[in-house]
């Protein structure tokens, strides 16, 4: 009886494991174009400075027009730790220079022109602003990255083939000399009049005169890591210098040939010029309008790039640098309460891949960017439901695609159900790619549903993460 009764024990036991035991679930195939490991880092970065300083600064103009002394760069009190300092402040993660903007001066001991920083007496010519401000980012944990203008006011050899020559050698001093790269930064103004060498002309250039896939191939080799704003295929421009992404984006160059990812970068200035200008001082952007601006650019899935100029002395303004740090700890504050999963008494979707664990709707809130929820492949439309435990104040709802597979959404909505059990509608959304973030005003909720009304493929989310009301 013992041995027979063992037996039955042990058959029982393996029943059990066999019972509940997973069938493996096949992982959804990737959609369409798929970001590259440099634009997956990128995409995380989301929020990092520019800063426009040159000659131009002393001439308070906004395009230098090639012909300052180098010995008009003068800054009297420059200290590039202050603009760290403030960019950490303001929650940043890096920060991209004017190396070189269109007057075609050097912020650097470049060998391959004399119209440069060496040729000031600011700093008995030793002055270096790309090194000083590359080595304070990366004390400060920031990313560093270069502006260089393919436009060039004061080179003779502009508009002519020695010109590429010059430009991918001045590339090749900054990605060689300046440690990690994040960004390379290849303005779109190209071409006009000029000082040219002192011929006072214009210029003008044909279509493909940057040779860029080969320029863009030079950077790549010299620094993999690097993304090519402009002429390359990495990151394109939002469309505006306003500070708003517009819906839908689509983290990709062609919707339909879904060809290659290319997401897009939001730039905008605190100021209404890129240049400092004594004259602006009054008008640099309200906490308001800076929240308004990463809403309608982050919170539509791009970057933002936000210009800080300093000013002639070498410092952030005061009033810039206050209304940057007061944006930090708005942003600090905005987003000071995620909602724990535990807060959560249940999540359920009307469909889970092949019912499985692996692809659960619980899986939007357990904080991995690489889990997500998904659904079968037949489906375009479903929704996922999440039902607190008590009612909660909502401020904001980011949601977020497991972009390494591909962008799949095109419409979604948001609804609330209320303490009172009644459902509303709130938001009407199109895509999502690598975040949206929606602002809920403080509605209070007993549950939150998520309705995906349209996707290219079956559709994914690796994150719903609701936010509370701030504590006062």
């Amino acid at each position: 009886m013992t041995h027979k009764f063992e037996a039955f024990l042990l058959f029982s036991v393996l029943l059990g494991m066999v019972a509940c035991t997973e069938t493996p679930v096949e992982a959804p195939a990737p959609f369409g174009a798929l970001p590259t490991e440099r634009q997956l880092a990128w995409h995380d970065l989301e929020f990092y400075a520019f800063v426009h300083f040159t000659t131009t600064t002393f001439r308070d103009v906004e395009w230098g027009y090639g012909d300052a002394d180098p010995d008009e760069f003068q800054p009297s009190r420059y200290d590039p730790a202050q603009w760290v300092e403030v960019m950490k402040a303001a929650g940043m993660k890096g920060v991209i220079l004017t190396a070189k903007h269109h007057d075609g001066f050097c912020l650097w001991p470049t060998k391959e022109t004399d119209y440069c920083i060496s040729n000031s007496s600011w700093r008995d010519g030793k002055g270096d602003v790309v090194g000083d401000l590359s080595r304070e980012a990366e004390k400060a944990g920031l990313k560093f990255g270069v502006y260089l203008s393919p436009w060039d006011r004061h080179d003779l050899r502009y508009s002519t083939p020695a010109y590429i020559d010059y430009y991918r050698a001045q590339l090749r001093e900054l990605l060689t000399q300046y440690g990690p790269i994040f960004e390379v930064w290849e303005d779109g103004a190209n071409g006009g009049d000029g000082y040219y060498g002192g011929r006072c002309e214009q210029r003008h250039i044909s279509g493909n005169y940057y040779d860029w896939e080969n320029t863009t191939a030079l950077i790549h080799e010299l620094q993999p890591n690097t993304i090519v704003w402009g002429g390359g295929l990495d990151a394109r421009w939002c469309g505006n210098e306003s500070g708003w992404m517009p819906e839908p984006n689509w983290a990709v160059h062609d919707v339909e040939a879904q060809d290659y990812w290319n997401p897009a970068e939001v730039d905008v200035s605190i100021r209404p010029g890129w240049f400092y200008h004594e004259k602006e001082d009054g008008d640099v952007k309200s906490l308001e309008h800076l929240m308004k601006i990463y809403y309608e650019s982050i919170g539509r899935g791009a970057n933002l790039i936000l210009n800080i100029p300093p000013n002639k002395e070498g410092r952030i303004h005061p009033t810039d640098s206050t209304r940057l740090v007061e944006f930090g700890q708005a942003l600090k504050r905005e987003f000071s309460r995620p909602m724990p999963a535990k807060d959560v008494k249940s999540f359920s979707a009307t469909n889970v891949r092949g019912d499985s664990k692996a692809y659960a709707a619980r899986l939007v809130m357990d904080g991995q960017r690489d889990t997500y929820w998904a659904t079968d492949d037949s489906i375009s439309q479903a929704s996922v439901t999440l039902t607190f435990r008590k009612p909660h104040k909502l401020q904001t709802l980011r949601l977020r695609e497991p972009i390494q597979l591909g962008q799949r959404i095109e419409a979604y909505s948001i609804e609330i159900q209320t303490p009172d059990g009644q459902w509303e509608k709130k938001v009407e959304g199109t895509t999502i790619g690598p975040q949206h973030l929606s602002r809920l005003d403080g509605v209070e909720a007993q549950a939150l549903r998520v309705n995906i009304e349209g996707s290219k493929a079956c559709p994914l989310l690796s994150e719903i993460q609701p936010f509370l009301v701030p504590e006062e």
